[in-house]
Formats: structure tokens, sequence, C-alpha cells
């Protein structure tokens, strides 16, 4: 699961971004109201955390306008401030859930995951292909001959092949979708967590494999 955090407060944001990894999200941060629904704009993201007071463009205005095009992406307001005011004009707009600053990470995460029950729970929380199946929930891969509970990149890499089976994913987009459009990680760090898959796949007797298309990307193919 993919979230956009928008807090200016550097050390903060950095805090809740190694949090959020550490828990098998992946996490693109700004420091602005503006970058907030430029990145939206740009990428797919399955929830949004937004500070209320950032430069450029505060978080009530970025919740509004993403309400106003009509995008129903589940947001929590991060604040410092406790008046029931601000909760309710806020929930008004059209957030789903309220935190006030200082919080505890653990009720962070409750928040997260009680905001995106319903968007999880629309889907199964299994993906299979072949003899392969990736538990969303639990983010283990198994078949008949064991399982893997899988690290945060890898879990992300083999839920984007399984959503797209037989289907060509360029290598950008890996870097894209799970690292951010902005990062300065090198190709050839996909390469390395395909390996790791391909091991896990091969000692889980998987008849399905990672398929490289050379200099393009990479598919999730049956094994003929």
């Amino acid at each position: 699961m993919r979230i956009l955090l928008a807090e200016d407060e550097k050390s903060l944001s950095r805090a809740i971004v190694a949090l959020l990894e550490k828990n098998n999200y992946s996490a693109d941060a700004v420091y602005n109201g503006r970058d907030a629904l430029e990145y939206l704009s740009a990428e797919n993201y399955d929830a949004v955390i937004l500070d209320i007071m950032m430069p450029e463009m505060d978080g009530l205005t970025v919740l509004h306008k993403i309400r106003e095009n009509g995008n129903r992406i589940p947001v929590l307001m991060l604040t410092a401030k406790s008046e029931v005011e601000d909760k309710v004009l806020g929930l008004d707009t059209g957030a789903n859930d309220y935190l006030t600053k200082p919080f505890a990470t653990a009720e962070l995460l409750a928040r997260l995951r009680a905001m995106t029950r319903t968007q999880i729970a629309q889907v199964s929380s299994q993906l299979t292909f072949g003899n392969i199946t990736l538990d969303q929930t639990s983010f283990e891969l198994s078949s008949k001959s064991g399982s893997f509970r899988l690290a945060n990149k890898e879990f992300q890499m083999i839920e984007l092949l399984l959503r797209n089976p037989r289907q060509l994913i360029p290598t950008e987009r890996f870097l894209e979708k799970i690292w951010g459009y902005d990062s300065d990680v090198e190709l050839n760090v996909v390469w390395v967590y395909i390996s790791y898959l391909r091991k896990k796949l091969a000692a889980l007797h998987a008849n399905i494999q990672i398929r490289a298309t050379r200099n393009t990307g990479y598919s999730l193919e049956e094994i003929k």
C-alpha cells in the first residue's frame, strides 16, 4: 500500500516515513500543500496523511481540492490544534480521520489501518497466479511447498506483478511505484529485488516465473 505524506516538519516527516516503511507501506514525502496536489495528480496512492499547517497551501485547502475533483482517497489529517471546531471543519471538508500532535506511533498505524480497511476489503486479501498465492494482509508468499514472509520492497514488487499477470511492466514503473518518481535509486536495484523473488519462487517450486524483456521490463508468466 502506497501512502503520500504531506508534513512540513522534516524531522517528523522522516520519522513517519521510517515507521510506515518498517510496517510494509511505501511512502512518498512532500513538505507543502502544492506539492501534495501535484503528486496526487501524477501518481496513484492508496491513502494520504495531511498536515493542516503547511506552507504554500494548507492541508484543508488541499483536502477541499481533492474532494472537489471527485477523488475519494482516504485522508488522515494531522494537526497541532486540538479544538473541536478544527476537527469538525476537517471532517466536514472530507477527511476520513483526524490525529492531533503529538501522537503515539501505534495510534497512527491503527488509524491508518482503520481508514483503509474498507478499501482493502473491497478486494480479496489474496492474489493467486499459478500455484503461488500472496496474502496481502500477512505479506506471505506461499505454495503447497511452503511460504515466505516478504520484506517491504519484495512484497510490493510481487504484488504489482500478481496484479498484472502476463503484462510487461517497465523497469521505470517499479521505481516510480515503489521508490517514488523523484527517487535517485538506480535501475539495477529493481533487478536485485527481482533476483530475490526468483529465488523464493524457485524454493516454492512455482509453476510461474518472472520473465525479463531486455532493456524494457518484467512480466509474470506461466512456465511452459
